[in-house]
């Protein structure tokens, strides 16, 4: 991939809607990718016939900050701009219409990047979308589309030190901190919020530096989706050495494709979780250890870099699309 793939992205529209996007807090995958995307690398290409991928570079988040009007319930405004680039690229370029859109991507952080996607046919059903919201029971298809890990960067630093204590530092089992909100945790709430020493669940806490306490001194780092599936406690998890416990049915992992997530992370389905100390509880130390240290490996696939490097997060971004259009080609 790093000797052949070529990338163009589509130099039409201007910021803050497009060609930027939020790099920090909760969306900062988007706005960082990208910008690492449209900068100094070696897969840009400013010939489209040389390109293999084309790149959509408009910010489904900096859409709903300028262009959705709070309490509206309206997105009409978003999925028009989608519709109106769309319509402008495959006006001015031979690509988009000679695949339907079938080489080119998106990459949105934003929960309503699915929703947004349905405002062009073609988009939806032949473009590559790389997603936070990565739910197959809403139209995400595995084959087709990418997860995006979503990156929660305070104030947009990257933690400058990342691991965390050994395994014997840490007291605590489990752990989660987070708002009471969306499907799964109002049920991970009434079983175990506040209501156990060694599985530790709270709605807040006094400081993001008592967060970061209980997360590096737990053995396993409770992910459940929120509004949506995705949630950036699992790269939080990762970051601090803390085995991740997936709790969202229908969350296809990032980098599944080549990642065994089975090797350094616990799924829980929604309905166990009345047994989750018991789940846990019943996994060998021998096991937990293995899991334990495998985190630290791959740690590094989930880390930005500037400018990247290789296997980072931003490569494995590409190479989950450069796959996906491979599968393309073959089936086609």
């Amino acid at each position: 991939m790093e000797k052949r793939l070529k990338v163009f992205a589509y130099p039409e529209g201007e910021e803050p809607l497009v060609h930027n996007g939020p790099c920090k807090e909760i969306y900062a995958i988007e706005g960082r990718f990208i910008q690492e995307l449209q900068g100094k690398n070696s897969y840009l290409t400013s010939d489209p016939e040389k390109a293999h991928l084309f790149f959509l570079p408009f910010s489904v988040a900096m859409m709903v900050t300028y262009l959705y009007t709070p309490g509206s319930h309206d997105m009409g405004p978003l999925g028009r701009f989608t519709r109106d680039y769309i319509d402008v690229i495959s006006h001015r370029y031979s690509a988009w219409n000679r695949s339907r859109g079938a080489d080119h991507f998106m990459v949105s952080c934003h929960d309503w990047g699915p929703h947004i996607s349905r405002a062009h046919p073609d988009l939806m059903a032949n473009s590559i979308r790389v997603l936070c919201n990565a739910n197959t029971s809403e139209g995400y298809v595995p084959s087709k589309d990418a997860s995006l890990p979503e990156i929660h960067l305070v104030g947009g630093q990257v933690p400058s030190v990342l691991g965390g204590p050994p395994p014997e530092e840490r007291r605590y089992l489990a752990f989660f901190a987070g708002g009471d909100h969306g499907p799964v945790r109002p049920v991970l709430f009434k079983y175990w919020k506040e209501k156990d020493e060694d599985v530790r669940v709270f709605e807040k806490l006094p400081s993001r530096d008592a967060y970061l306490d209980y997360m590096s001194h737990s053995k396993y780092c409770l992910c459940p989706g929120g509004y949506e599936v995705n949630s950036p406690r699992i790269v939080e998890a990762i970051y601090n050495d803390c085995v991740p416990v997936v709790i969202a049915d229908d969350f296809v992992l990032p980098f599944s494709d080549v990642l065994d997530w089975d090797a350094f992370s616990v799924k829980v389905l929604e309905r166990d979780i009345p047994r989750l100390k018991t789940i846990l509880q019943a996994i060998p130390t021998a096991r937990y250890l293995e899991m334990q240290a495998r985190v630290s490996k791959v740690r590094r696939h989930f880390r930005f870099n500037q400018p990247p490097e290789r296997y980072d997060v931003f490569n494995m971004i590409l190479h989950s699309v450069w796959l996906r259009r491979l599968n393309m080609i073959i089936h086609e």
